[in-house]
């Protein structure tokens, strides 16, 4: 059986999460903010993780570094009321898999756990999420975020020909016509 922790300081989100989780088979601790995820994650291994971002005490983000830090490579699905682009890439960066907008439904979780049942390697199964950032990123010229977030995605996926393109589009508006070119060949090459 599968242990999922569930951390949110919104007793309604940890009923719901919990009990669906519980139907479906999993084992659920529960956590109310950042320092009793963090103890519990000293203590118990955990396969999945739902984690809210915004937080009393510590937030959801520096647990997630936290987390890293111990190295604990556990699946990290991050719940918010508030999807920015930056907390998506400072979590994507992290490891997180997707995000669990909120509020949401069971339909909503099921598809996430049914995704990640069917992965082999759940770190690379959201690359369309990651790729939809980087865009944003891109369309709102923030292009050193976008290109240090498509270096990471690069190293996690190397397959992908739309990440290479990305590059070259991001070098061209940075400038850098060579490396536009190069990346952009390198793109070609997997057609």
């Amino acid at each position: 059986m599968k242990r999922v922790l569930v951390v949110d300081d919104t007793k309604n989100i940890r009923t719901l999460l919990g009990i669906y989780l519980k139907l479906k088979g999993f084992e659920v601790l529960l956590a109310t903010n950042g320092t009793e995820a963090l103890s519990i994650i000293d203590t118990e291994p955990v396969d999945l993780i739902f984690l809210d971002i915004k937080m009393p005490e510590i937030s959801g983000t520096e647990v997630l570094k936290r987390i890293r830090a111990k190295g604990i490579n556990a699946p990290v699905v991050i719940m918010t009321a508030f999807a920015t682009v930056k907390n998506a890439v400072d979590c994507t960066k992290l490891g997180a898999i997707t995000y669990l907008q909120k509020p949401f439904t069971t339909d909503k979780i099921k598809t996430i756990i049914d995704e990640m049942m069917t992965e082999e390697d759940p770190s690379t199964k959201n690359i369309e999420y990651q790729l939809m950032i980087i865009k944003q990123l891109i369309t709102e010229n923030n292009l050193k975020k976008a290109l240090d977030t498509l270096k990471v995605v690069l190293s996690t996926d190397p397959n992908t020909p739309e990440i290479y393109e990305l590059i070259s589009i991001v070098y061209s508006k940075q400038g850098d016509l060579r490396k536009a070119e190069i990346f952009h060949n390198m793109a070609q090459q997997w057609k």
